[in-house]
Parts: C-alpha cells; sequence; structure tokens
C-alpha cells in the first residue's frame, strides 16, 4: 500500500519511545522507525500505478501550506476497520493536516470506513493487548508536542520505505 504521509519527526519519535515501556502486554508494538502518520492512502498496488497516483496527489497538493501538528492524547480503536484490536495511538491535532487530508480525498476519492469524515489522524503505538494494558497507556501523563509540518512524503508500507518527499511552503 502507497500513501501520503507526514515525516514523523524527532519529537515524535522520542514520544514514541517514552511510551515503548508501556507496551507490555501488547501483540504488536510499533516501533520508532516504523511509526506512520498516514494523510491519505493512494489507490495503486504496484509502482506503475503508484506513479500514476502520486502524479494526482502532487497536483491536488500545490499551494498547500506548512501547517502545525500536536500531540496530546493517546486514543483507542476498540473496533478498527481493519486488523486486530484494541489499537492505542498517539491522537494527533492539526485543522492544516484536516485541509490537506480534505483537498487530497476531493482529488483523488475515498477510502471508505478510513477517510473523508471517517478519518482520525494518529501515529499507532500498538495492537492487540489486554485491557489493562490499554489503560495503562490511556492513563499515562505526558507532556504534549507540538511541530510545524513543512514537507509530505510518498510512503510504500510493503518495504516501509519513503519513495519521495514534496515540500509543502511557508
Amino acid at each position: 500500500m502507497y500513501s501520503v504521509s507526514v515525516p514523523v519527526p524527532p519529537v515524535v519519535r522520542e514520544l514514541i519511545r517514552e511510551f515503548r515501556p508501556l507496551l507490555t502486554g501488547f501483540d504488536r508494538v510499533r516501533g520508532q522507525r516504523t511509526a506512520t502518520l498516514v494523510v491519505k492512502r493512494l489507490d495503486a498496488d504496484d509502482r506503475r500505478e503508484y506513479l500514476r497516483a502520486a502524479r494526482e496527489a502532487k497536483r491536488a497538493l500545490r499551494g498547500a501550506p506548512t501547517f502545525d501538528a500536536r500531540i496530546s492524547d493517546v486514543g483507542v480503536f476498540e473496533e478498527p476497520t481493519g486488523g486486530t484490536a484494541p489499537v492505542v495511538y498517539l491522537a494527533v491535532e492539526s485543522p492544516g493536516l484536516w485541509e490537506v487530508h480534505r483537498q487530497l480525498v476531493a482529488e483523488l476519492g475515498r477510502v471508505p470506513g478510513l477517510e473523508g469524515d471517517d478519518y482520525t489522524p494518529h501515529v499507532t503505538l500498538a495492537r492487540d493487548g489486554p485491557p489493562d494494558a490499554v489503560e495503562r497507556v490511556r492513563d499515562y501523563d505526558f507532556d504534549p508536542v507540538t511541530w510545524t509540518v513543512n514537507e509530505l512524503e510518498f510512503y510504500d508500507a510493503e518495504h516501509k520505505e519513503r519513495i519521495e518527499t514534496v515540500s509543502l511552503p511557508a
């Protein structure tokens, strides 16, 4: 699967590291290197389709400005659209991120159940944990982090790699 994503900055990777000891008991834990913040999934199953979808996304992103993002809370998907539950995540607040998401959805269409009004900006921490582990993560008190997003990346989830980036003008 390919996506347009926000590169996860060092301040968020540091926060993920802070949560690591609390994720004991979860079957699947995301690491700092595999952390992602998806803005929009791309309708592409191979490199050729990716190139077409990336061209369309870049056209839709023209003129999108930099924006701020903030993490101050933990969320839980009790019944995620895909995969196993529960999923604990860092909730991302950002009107600018929402605007970019809407712009991409308007141009490229939405994935039902995940995008449009169903979109929840987040960075996954872990999934498949018992209730006490979920509560331990939910109850953890941490200092909020804020950063400015000045580029977006095109990401290949299968290979867990950045393909290219697009700079956002200030």
